[in-house]
């Protein structure tokens, strides 16, 4: 324990996100591209045209991540379009993150393109200054694969965050104690990390517009208001975020499982829409399965065909990780948020409040064995699915219901006669 009035040497966190990182990854096979607008999406044929990433130029041009092709191209007429190219994009984030691991062995990765570190432990071994390390480290990652990070430095992970953001690309943010009131108060409160739409909302409707009106709320009413999520994102606009960064090898459960999918055809009536969750609710299982986790709650989002969504979600008792289970939970939501008879584009179901499975007993309900036995039934034969999977590849098996291909219905054999 330090002695009173000794405050402990502050941690020194880094957050380092690479810029832009499909299309860059993109442009180093496309060099003759790099100064005109580009952006990555998806397959428009399939109707996921929806921009993915995109370069400086394009940024210049208000181009945004996850709007239509079309609107990108109404801003941006000369914008070039480039297909995904997924496995790559993992491959270069595993280079990157070893680089990292050069460095300290407290790597925590946070998406494909963005990692923490905590190199407190080690700076000294590399001259002592935050920020000359973090510059190296951005010479680094250009000099051995061509790509740019931006580097945000402080005594915290979520300021580290900030830094990264705030200026871009290739840069680096030092935030301070002594001067984090003057860089991150004055930025809109949806910066801060974990600051959701719902609590966007409140916050507006009580006039926190910034993380400095965030940290000068009053902290019990903020609990009244969002609960212990209210109670943690002031603790984060005050500076006091104290969570540490995991070891490079280190497991992280995932805190929410979720599959989402745009239909090559809009989803029409009930029938088309169970199917459709079904599909979803079954691939969700199996993830869960296959990180020994259940759920507690579930969540579905709908959206129509004007990209228009709709989200509710549910409790879920006892937790689960059977498909049919989910399906059931997301279906009762659908009836009760959603007119059947509008058409539906694309659909999530993400299963919530997850913890382990051994954790996940159900009380013990003498009136209910049968019930408990069919449980233990469904469980053993997804689990045989999942088996089955796992030998003949994901697409072995699935759900008798799942949308068909277009042009292929419901009821007709495959392609080469079902053999």
């Amino acid at each position: 324990m330090a002695a009173k009035g000794v405050r402990l040497v502050d941690r020194v966190i880094f957050h380092c996100d690479l810029n832009s990182f499909y299309a860059s990854v993109e442009l180093l096979s496309r060099p003759d591209l790099r100064h005109r607008p580009v952006a990555v999406c998806g397959d428009p044929a399939s109707r996921h045209g929806i921009v993915l990433a995109k370069n400086e130029p394009a940024k210049a041009c208000r181009v945004k991540t996850a709007e239509t092709i079309w609107q990108a191209k109404k801003k941006c007429p000369d914008l070039i379009l480039l297909p995904a190219h997924h496995g790559l994009y993992r491959e270069f984030s595993c280079k990157v993150n070893s680089l990292y691991q050069e460095y300290t062995d407290l790597v925590e990765p946070f998406g494909i393109d963005e990692s923490w570190l905590d190199v407190t432990g080690t700076l000294h071994l590399f001259g002592g200054d935050g920020v000359a390390l973090a510059d190296h480290l951005r010479e680094e990652v250009r000099s051995r694969f061509g790509l740019t990070i931006s580097v945000g430095v402080s005594f915290n992970k979520v300021f580290a965050k900030l830094g990264s953001d705030y200026k871009k690309p290739d840069a680096t943010t030092l935030i301070t104690r002594e001067n984090f009131r003057d860089i991150v108060w004055p930025l809109p409160v949806t910066d801060l990390l974990y600051v959701g739409r719902a609590a966007a909302q409140t916050f507006q409707r009580f006039g926190i517009r910034t993380i400095g009106d965030l940290a000068a709320f009053d902290r019990e009413q903020l609990f009244r208001l969002l609960g212990k999520n209210g109670i943690q994102l002031h603790d984060f606009a005050s500076g006091e975020d104290r969570s540490p960064v995991s070891f490079a090898s280190q497991y992280t459960p995932p805190k929410s499982i979720g599959n989402g999918y745009t239909f090559p055809n809009d989803l029409h009536g009930r029938e088309e829409i169970r199917a459709g969750v079904t599909q979803l609710a079954d691939q969700v299982a199996a993830r869960l399965r296959r990180h020994s986790m259940k759920c507690q709650g579930v969540s579905l989002s709908i959206r129509d065909p004007n990209f228009h969504d709709i989200g509710h979600q549910t409790r879920l008792e006892p937790p689960t990780d059977l498909a049919r289970e989910l399906t059931q939970a997301a279906m009762e939501l659908a009836d009760s948020c959603w007119n059947m008879s509008n058409p539906v584009r694309a659909l999530t179901v993400t299963a919530i409040y997850l913890l382990p499975a051994d954790e996940a007993g159900a009380q013990l309900d003498l009136l209910s064995m049968d019930r408990d036995e069919k449980r233990r039934r469904l469980e053993r034969l997804e689990g045989t699915l999942d088996a089955i999977r796992a030998k003949y590849g994901p697409g072995a098996i699935a759900p008798a219901s799942s949308p068909r291909p277009p042009g292929q219905e419901r009821h007709a054999p495959p392609p080469g006669g079902g053999k």
